[in-house]
Formats: C-alpha cells, sequence, structure tokens
C-alpha cells in the first residue's frame, strides 16, 4: 500500500505528534507498505523534497505558536510530486493549512482520506482571542471541526473515550469513528535499554539525593496544562516531607511565570525546571524520578503517560477520560480529583509498602500494549475500510450516472 501522510508539523520540531507520527511511518514500512510525509518547512520557505526518507516540505509561514508553522502555498511541483506517488489512501493528522491541502489532493485524483483528531482546539482557543468572543469562537471551532472531519474524510480516527464522546455527543457525528489510541516506541523508555551510569549521572547532575522522593512532569509549560495546580501542591509536600521534589522538564511560553510563582513559594530547593530536553534524553529523566504526575484537562490522550508507563513510572493523573483508556486506578496508576486528594495520592505512595513496586511493575505491564506494531496494524485495519468504502462509493456514483442517461434517454 502507498500511504501520503500531511501534517503540520514533522521532524526537526519535537512534540508528542511528531513522536506519534515517526512511530507510525516506521511501523507501516516495517509492515511492507510505502509511506510519505507532507509538512510544512520549518526552516525555511522553500519547496525541498527528500527522496531518501520520502519527506515533502512545503512553504510554511511562522504562526507565533511555539515552533509550529502553517501553509497556504502549495507549489505545483508539490502537486505533482504527490500525483508521482500514486497513492492509495491519505491520512491528515491536522484540520488547518496542511490538512486543507490533503481535502484537496484526496478530493482531485479520488482517493481516501483518513484523519486523525489530535487536539481538543476548544481548549487552545485563547491562544488566539486572548479571551475574547468565548462562546463564537467555539462554535467556530465546532462548525469547522465537523465541517473538515465529516463533510471531507472517509474515516475518522480519535486516541481516547474522550474525543469520540466529543464527536458523538457534542457535535452530533454521523460518520465511524475508530478509537485508536496512539502508540509510541515503548521500547526506547525501557530501563534495561538504557545506561544505569548515565541514569545516576543525570541524578548527580540534578542534586537528587538517594532520599528524595521525585514527581516528575514533562511536558508543554503553558496555561492548558496546569503546572501551576502541581507547584501550589508542592509547597504543602514539602512541609509534609522536605525530600519531595517536583522535577519539571519542558519549555513553553508560561516558564518564567511558573518558576517566579515557585520562588515566591519558597520552592527554590523544591521545584527543578530543567527546560526542555533532547529527544535522547528524555527517557533518563522518567528513570531519575518515582512517580509522574499530570493536571492537565486538554488532553486527547497524553502520550507522555505512556512513556512513564514503559519506564515502571506510576502515573498519578487528575480525573479525566483522556487517561483512562492507559490507566486503571489502584491497578497500575492512581487518579485525583482535588488538590486534596492529590497530596493523598502522593503521601500514600511514600509511606504505603510495596504499592509503588506494584504500580510500577503494572504499568510497564500495560506500555507494552501502546507498542508501534500494534497501533500501526490498528491504523492500517482503518485504511482498508476507507479504500472498500470510497471503491463502494465509486460503483454507486458510476452505476447513478448510468440510471440518469438510462432514465433521461427514455
Amino acid at each position: 500500500m502507498r500511504i501520503g501522510i500531511f501534517t503540520e508539523t514533522y521532524t526537526p520540531y519535537i512534540s508528542g505528534l511528531v513522536t506519534s507520527e515517526l512511530m507510525l511511518k516506521k511501523g507501516l514500512e516495517k509492515l511492507g507498505h510505502e509511506v510519505y510525509v507532507v509538512t510544512a518547512n520549518l526552516e525555511s520557505f522553500k519547496y525541498e523534497y527528500d527522496e531518501k526518507e520520502k519527506v515533502l516540505r512545503i512553504p510554511g509561514i511562522k504562526t507565533g505558536i511555539y515552533d509550529s508553522r502553517l501553509t497556504s502555498v502549495y507549489p505545483i511541483q508539490a502537486v505533482k510530486k504527490i500525483k508521482s506517488w500514486k497513492l492509495d489512501v491519505i491520512h491528515s493528522q491536522t484540520e488547518f493549512a496542511i490538512g486543507t491541502f490533503a481535502r484537496i489532493i484526496a478530493k482531485q485524483y479520488n482517493i481516501p482520506l483518513v484523519h486523525t483528531y489530535h487536539t481538543m482546539y476548544e481548549d487552545y482557543i485563547y491562544y488566539i482571542t486572548k479571551g475574547y468572543f468565548k462562546k463564537s469562537s467555539k462554535k467556530l471551532v465546532e462548525y469547522f471541526t465537523k465541517f473538515y472531519c465529516e463533510t471531507t474524510a472517509t474515516e475518522l480516527i480519535v486516541p481516547t473515550t474522550k474525543t469520540y464522546r466529543l464527536f458523538k455527543d457534542k457535535y452530533d457525528f454521523k460518520k465511524n469513528i475508530n478509537i485508536i489510541p496512539t502508540g509510541i516506541e515503548v521500547e526506547r523508555f525501557f530501563k534495561e535499554n538504557l545506561n544505569q551510569k548515565d541514569i545516576n549521572n543525570l541524578r548527580k547532575h540534578l542534586n537528587l539525593s538517594k532520599k528524595d522522593f521525585v514527581l516528575l512532569f514533562v511536558g508543554r509549560l503553558a496555561e492548558e496544562k496546569n503546572v501551576e495546580f502541581l507547584i501550589q501542591a508542592e509547597k504543602i509536600l514539602k512541609e509534609k516531607n522536605k525530600n519531595i521534589k517536583l522535577l519539571i522538564v519542558g519549555d513553553g511560553p508560561d516558564r518564567e511565570k511558573y518558576e517566579q510563582f515557585s520562588n515566591s513559594l519558597g520552592l527554590q530547593k523544591n521545584c527543578l525546571f530543567v527546560g526542555k530536553a533532547k529527544w535522547d534524553e528524555i527517557p533518563y529523566y522518567y528513570h531519575v524520578a518515582n512517580v509522574f504526575v499530570t493536571a492537565s484537562i486538554t488532553e486527547t490522550q497524553g502520550l507522555t503517560v505512556i512513556e512513564a508507563m514503559a519506564s515502571n513510572l506510576t502515573p498519578v493523573c487528575i480525573e479525566d477520560l483522556a487517561f483512562h483508556s492507559m490507566v486503571t486506578d489502584g491497578l497500575n496508576g492512581l487518579f485525583f480529583h482535588n488538590q486534596k486528594e492529590f497530596i493523598e495520592c502522593i503521601l500514600r505512595l511514600t509511606t504505603e509498602k510495596g504499592l509503588l513496586q506494584k504500580l510500577n511493575n503494572q504499568a510497564r505491564i500495560a506500555s507494552t500494549q501502546y507498542n508501534a506494531e500494534f497501533y500501526s496494524q490498528k491504523v492500517l485495519e482503518v485504511y482498508k475500510r476507507a479504500i472498500a468504502t470510497k471503491k463502494a462509493e465509486n460503483r454507486f456514483g458510476l452505476f447513478s450516472k448510468i440510471a440518469k442517461k438510462f432514465h433521461g434517454g427514455n
């Protein structure tokens, strides 16, 4: 099968989405399929094609949101190149400019379009509206999402029940919705695949002692991730146990604000901000921690939770449907509803003998179902269904034309 993945962001940009795209491409190629990528050029306003990696980059302009770019210019050489691939299916990963390009190409060349919905846009519109026109903006997002996903896509993929419910209950979506949790390269986080000496050196570099109980957050430092909640809780946890520390890995628009807030609470030694880590360094941060924590309620899935579980790390998550497909409360992780429950969860893990080890072991076991092979095979099933649906539509369309012609002749 010849597959085209259309996405706004791809390497060298680093994000959970890019990680899943890379893994899907590798997984499909391992299964014997040819995979091409169409994306925006993050480096310059140029058309570029990497023949070896099969990655086509078209001119993109900066959005002002992190390092991402959008594109609305579709060079004729890009269209010709994509046509030459003779794609069997197109898989779009975005609703915006490259997503629109995917829709244009799919319609122009009668190719089935599969779309994965990754982002709960209603939780992010404040980046553009700055708090104004909130209600009307959400309605506009709803309209646009329904138009792209229902009107143009042959099949829709969502990562969790939370996103499924959004489309079924709120958007009244009529087409097929396939729930496929996004996978990652889980083996990359297994302890046996890492150098223990490097883990020890990182702990030393972070000034972490053997007595320290480390809570880890990995992600973008922005309002929607609710990092302030974790910092506030850390102040109370420090008063109960000075060795409980919060390690924050990531960068974003609110990093300076969070650092200042942390310092104002007297947490200079207990809240550790390390900034953005390199891709190959990320697994080591998980292995210097004792627990992974998140208070974000804007995730469609939360790939960092899977990364933590693959690292034998218990996830402690705010109660949200996005995490339910991965975490079972009391089996491989813990849920909390508020600050009081969060603090109780952490203190239980530091004092209740055997609990942390039990949860760690189950977390590692659960993570294996999110490997590249499993994810790629599930997505491949959707591709096959989309192709069959498109063929049926084509036959029906041809039959209708013949019927109309015959009827008109009478």
